[in-house]
């Protein structure tokens, strides 16, 4: 039965293979062959301009994606929060993994003042490559400036050294995952993620029944259940632009409580929800909370990005 080596696509930056080597190690656990195959990505070697201007939709996983078509891999493993709610013809989801801590951390630099120490109502520079955060930002503090900020983890971290910026902005599971997270970091629990953010997903071809089936003993249903619910109000509200959204659900009990968000680009405008379901009720509720959003102002937002991003 275990017959076929599964093998796994995988972007070659430090994150990617830690997280493709998890999936690894959990194949070979459940004693599957497998064996890796780092691929370069679009997303990783154009440094120079904003994810936004690429045609942001899949730049991390197109390359993958045709890998897998061609049947140079098998399954693909990603950062949820980079995949595109649609995906290609023919490549299905089979599995999300258990979901790692979904929070943004602003890091301040080694030679900073301690946190207590800046003071974040004098202009500041902020690093982030990220709408979603720069909106956030700049809502809370509009007296501040955001900077671009592109590459890989290790790159970003390295660029927050080379630059006289008072913080850069990080999802906090990335630097856990591969250990880069610093002592000079401070939580943001008061901005929303990506959706999906924190969670790791398999994807395979459609018609591989070996590879599904494999990866499908990999899935966590809870963190499947709220990154559907994310990735749902993300769809309905994006309708293919990019733009400054935020959502988390999570489970409390029989419930599931959703926050969700969207911001006009300078972070001026934003609107929010923030609502309650039971568990066995949550197909289509990211949805119903995106369709309130829209209903009450959404719809003029998301025509004025459109617009702005030209």
């Amino acid at each position: 039965m275990l017959k076929k080596t599964i093998r796994i696509g995988t972007r070659d930056s430090e994150l990617a293979l830690w997280q493709a080597n998890t999936v690894k190690s959990k194949l070979e656990n459940l004693g599957y062959t497998t064996q890796l195959v780092p691929v370069k990505s679009d997303g990783d070697l154009v440094l120079d301009k904003p994810l936004y201007e690429m045609g942001i939709t899949g730049i991390f996983t197109k390359t993958l994606d045709v890998a897998m078509i061609t049947g140079i891999v098998d399954i693909a493993v990603h950062s949820m929060k980079d995949v595109p709610t649609l995906l290609p013809n023919g490549i299905v989801q089979t599995a999300v993994l258990e979901r790692a801590s979904s929070e943004d951390i602003l890091v301040t630099p080694p030679f900073a003042p301690h946190k207590k120490g800046i003071d974040w109502e004098q202009p500041c520079t902020i690093a982030t490559g990220s709408l979603r955060r720069q909106a956030q930002w700049l809502h809370r503090y509009p007296n501040h400036k955001v900077v671009d900020l592109r590459g890989n983890v290790n790159t970003r971290l390295q660029k927050l050294k080379d630059n006289n910026w008072q913080g850069a902005i990080f999802a906090k599971a990335g630097l856990q995952r591969i250990n880069l997270l610093p002592e000079n970091y401070i939580d943001l629990s008061w901005m929303l993620p990506a959706p999906a953010q924190g969670a790791m997903v398999i994807v395979a071809l459609e018609n591989d029944e070996f590879s599904k089936e494999a990866t499908s003993k990999l899935n966590h249903s809870t963190s499947e259940i709220c990154t559907h619910i994310e990735r749902e109000f993300l769809s309905t509200l994006e309708g293919g632009c990019t733009a400054p959204i935020g959502a988390l659900a999570e489970i409390i009990g029989n419930e599931i409580l959703f926050k969700g968000c969207l911001f006009s680009l300078d972070g001026q405008s934003k609107l929010e929800i923030e609502r309650k379901v039971l568990v066995s009720e949550y197909k289509g509720f990211g949805k119903e909370c995106a369709k309130f959003i829209l209903s009450n102002g959404g719809s003029e937002l998301m025509s004025s990005i459109k617009n702005q991003m030209g």
